[in-house]
C-alpha cells in the first residue's frame, strides 16, 4: 500500500496528483529548484526537498538527485507526472533499484515506445531517416524522439534547411528532456491529431478509454482538447482503438498511456505512444467518470481494473490558458499575476494563485479550464462563457483567443477540424477586442473618480480637456458642472456614474457596467487589459532604428555561425536564438542590411526588451549623412 508520493514534477500536474493524494489519505513531497522556492506546488505538498538551481539540467532532469529526495522524505513511491523524467527509463530504473514503487510503466515499456522511431517499428511502420530524406519526401517533421509538448520539433519545406533544423531541433530537445534525439518523419498537412487514451493493469487488462481531439495546436503544442473526437467515422474510431490496444499488449504496458494519430483523408497515421499522463486528461475524466491519477495508483499497489470500463457520457473540452501573447507570435510572458479568478461550475487545474510571479524557466501554462456537458454545443458554449468572465490580471494571456476560437464557426462545425485552424484564422483571432476603446474610458474616469486626476484651478471657468491614453485608445474628458464628467473622445459616450472601481457608461442607448482594477503599468476594465501609456516619451525609451529587442526575457542560445558586426544580412535571415519557457525562439534581420551591433552571446540572460543587435536597413544606407 502507497503512503506517500513524491512527485517528481512542477506546477499544475504535482498539484493535481497532490490533490487526488489527500483524497485517497496519501501523503505528499514535493520537490522543487530555487526559481519554484514560492511555488503553489511546494506550498501544497505536505514535505518538499529543494534541488539547488534554476535550469531543468540541474534540478528537475536530475533523477539521481530525486530519487535522494524520496528517500531522504521518506516517500515510498514516485509519479513523474507528464515531461522532464516521465518517459525515461533510467529514471524509472533508478526508482525501482532504490526500492521505490513507480506509478507508470515498467521500464522496458518505456525504452520500447519512448523512441519514436522504435514503436513505429513494434507496429509495423517503416521509419524515415534523415540521411535518407530527398526533395520528393517534403515536407518532413523533425521531432525529439524522447519528448513532446511540441518542444524539439521543426517542419522542413526546403532540404537545405534539413541540417540547420535537426541541430536546433536536437539542442532544443536536449535541453527540455535531458535527450537530444531526434528523428523526421513525413509532415501531413492540415491533418486532424486524434488520440487514445488507454489504462493497463498487470493481470492483462487494457482498457480504451475512447478518443480526444486536439486539433487545435500551436508551434504544435495543443490549445484546445475535446472528448470524444467529434465526427469520427465508425470503423475508423475502431481502427483507433485497436491499434492503440495493440501497441500497449506489444510491449505488456502497465499504467495509462496515450496513443497519437494523425487522421487526414479518412486515414489513421500512426504518431506514437506516450508513455506517461497526457496534459488533456481531464476531458477522458470527465466523460468517463474516472479519477485516471487514482487508477494510476491503484494499478502501481498491483490492484486489478474491472475487466471493463464505465461507459461514457456527454462532451468535454479543455482550454489551455497561457501566459502568452498570440498576436505577437505567441511570445511568452512573464510578470506578477495579480488576480486570476474563475466562475463556479468549472474545472479548473492550476499551478498558479493569486500574487504569484510567472517566470522564465518553465512553460508559461497557467492552468487549464475544463468543462463538461451533455452536448458538444453546449460544453464550448459553456467554456467560452466561463474563460470570458474569468479574472486574470497580469501579463498578457491567450484568453480571448479561447474564447474566440471556441465561438468560432469553422471551430463549431465538427468536421472541419484539423491542425491548419490556426494558420487560416489568427490574425481575425487576434483582432483587437470591440469596445476596447469604452473600457479606456471606463479606466480614464475610475482614475479621476480616485482622486488621481488633477483639474484647473477656476472652479467658475469650463475646464480643458484632460486627456490620458490607455494601449491604442486615447480618452478627452471634462468635468460636468453637476460634479460628474462629460466626455468628449471618443463621441457618443454618457457617464451614468463613476467610482474608482466601477464605471457605468450609456452607449447607443444601452448601458455597460465595467470593473477598474489599476496595476502599476496595466488597467483591467470589463475584461479588457490596457496598457498605460505615459503622457511623454522617457527619452531612454527611443531606439536606433534598425534595433532588435529580446521580445521576452530568456538566454541566448546560439548566435548564427560567424556572425560578426560589419556582416551582410539578408531580409529573414535568423541572427541567434532564445531560449525562454522551454522553446526557442528564432530572432530574424528584419529587413536587408549591415549588422552594426551586436550584444547577443551564447549563455547571455536578457531581459525582455534588452538591444540585441542593430541591422542598418539598405534604405537607411542610401539616406546622405
Amino acid at each position: 500500500m502507497i503512503l506517500t508520493v513524491l512527485v517528481a514534477n512542477r506546477g499544475e500536474i504535482a498539484c493535481r496528483v497532490f490533490r487526488t493524494c489527500r483524497e485517497l489519505g496519501i501523503s505528499t513531497v514535493a520537490v522543487y529548484s530555487d526559481a519554484d522556492a514560492g511555488a503553489l506546488h511546494v506550498r501544497e505538498a505536505d514535505a518538499a526537498v529543494r534541488l539547488p538551481g534554476a535550469a531543468p539540467s540541474e534540478t528537475y532532469l536530475r533523477g539521481d538527485l530525486v530519487v535522494r529526495a524520496a528517500l531522504a522524505a521518506g516517500a515510498d513511491a514516485v509519479h513523474p507526472g507528464y515531461g522532464f523524467l516521465s518517459e525515461n527509463a533510467d529514471f524509472a530504473r533508478a526508482v525501482t533499484d532504490a526500492g521505490l514503487i513507480w506509478i507508470g510503466p515498467p521500464p522496458a515499456a518505456i525504452e520500447a515506445m519512448a523512441s519514436k522511431t522504435r514503436a513505429k517499428e513494434l507496429l509495423g511502420i517503416a521509419p524515415l531517416h534523415a540521411e535518407d530524406v530527398t526533395g520528393a519526401d517534403l515536407p518532413v517533421l523533425v521531432k525529439a524522439a524522447a519528448g513532446g509538448g511540441g518542444r524539439g520539433m521543426r517542419i522542413v519545406r526546403e532540404l537545405g534547411d534539413l541540417e540547420g533544423e535537426l541541430r536546433a531541433a536536437s539542442a532544443e530537445a536536449a535541453s527540455a528532456f535531458g535527450d537530444g534525439e531526434v528523428f523526421v518523419e513525413p509532415y501531413v498537412e492540415n491533418g486532424r491529431h486524434v488520440e487514445v487514451q488507454l489504462l493497463c493493469d498487470a493481470h492483462g487488462t487494457v482498457w480504451a478509454l475512447g478518443t480526444r481531439d486536439c486539433s487545435l495546436q500551436r508551434r504544435h503544442q495543443k490549445v484546445i482538447e475535446e472528448a470524444p473526437a467529434p465526427g469520427l467515422p465508425a470503423a475508423l474510431e475502431a481502427s483507433l482503438l485497436d491499434t492503440a490496444v495493440r501497441a500497449a499488449k506489444s510491449v505488456g504496458y502497465v499504467g495509462a498511456g496515450t496513443v497519437e494519430f494523425l487522421v487526414a483523408e479518412g486515414r489513421a497515421h500512426f504518431l506514437e505512444m506516450n508513455t506517461r499522463l497526457q496534459v488533456e486528461h481531464p476531458v477522458t475524466e470527465e466523460v468517463y467518470g474516472v479519477d485516471l491519477v487514482a487508477l494510476q495508483l491503484a494499478v502501481a499497489e498491483g490492484r486489478a481494473l474491472p475487466p471493463e470500463p464505465p461507459a461514457p457520457r456527454g462532451h468535454a473540452v479543455e482550454a489551455r490558458l497561457y501566459a502568452e501573447d498570440p498576436a505577437r507570435a505567441w511570445a511568452p510572458q512573464t510578470g506578477v499575476l495579480h488576480r486570476f479568478e474563475t466562475p463556479a461550475g468549472v474545472r479548473v487545474d492550476t499551478g498558479f494563485v493569486s500574487g504569484d510571479t510567472i517566470g522564465v524557466h518553465y512553460d508559461p501554462m497557467l492552468a487549464k479550464v475544463i468543462v463538461h456537458a451533455g452536448t458538444r454545443e453546449e460544453a464550448l458554449r459553456r467554456l467560452a462563457h466561463a474563460l470570458e468572465r474569468a479574472v486574470v490580471h497580469g501579463p498578457v494571456t491567450n484568453r480571448d483567443l479561447l474564447v474566440a476560437s471556441l465561438r468560432h464557426p469553422e471551430y463549431a462545425r465538427e468536421e472541419a477540424l484539423d491542425t491548419g485552424f490556426y494558420d487560416r484564422n489568427l490574425p481575425a483571432l487576434t483582432a483587437p477586442a470591440q469596445g476596447g476603446e469604452y473600457a479606456a474610458v471606463a479606466a480614464a474616469l475610475a482614475e479621476a473618480a480616485g482622486g488621481k486626476t488633477r483639474f484647473g484651478g477656476w472652479r467658475n471657468v469650463r475646464s480643458q480637456d484632460e486627456t490620458r491614453t490607455y494601449g491604442d485608445h486615447e480618452v478627452r474628458y471634462r468635468p460636468a458642472r453637476d460634479g460628474g464628467y462629460e466626455v468628449t473622445s471618443p463621441e457618443g459616450v454618457r457617464v451614468v456614474a463613476a467610482a474608482p472601481d466601477r464605471v457605468s457608461l450609456e452607449v447607443a442607448g444601452v448601458v455597460r457596467h465595467f470593473e477598474v482594477t489599476a496595476y502599476e503599468d496595466t488597467v483591467h476594465a470589463g475584461g479588457h487589459r490596457l496598457a498605460v501609456r505615459p503622457r511623454f516619451t522617457d527619452p531612454a525609451d527611443l531606439q536606433e532604428p534598425g534595433s532588435l529587442l529580446a521580445p521576452m526575457p530568456g538566454t541566448v542560445v546560439r548566435v548564427a555561425d560567424g556572425l560578426a558586426v560589419g556582416d551582410r544580412v539578408a531580409a529573414g535571415q535568423p541572427l541567434l536564438w532564445l531560449e525562454a519557457m522551454k522553446m526557442e525562439h528564432r530572432v530574424i534581420a528584419p529587413a536587408s542590411g549591415t549588422l552594426t551591433a551586436l550584444h547577443a552571446a551564447p549563455g547571455r540572460q536578457v531581459e525582455v526588451g534588452a538591444l540585441l543587435a542593430v541591422v542598418q536597413t539598405e534604405a537607411q544606407e542610401e539616406v546622405p549623412a
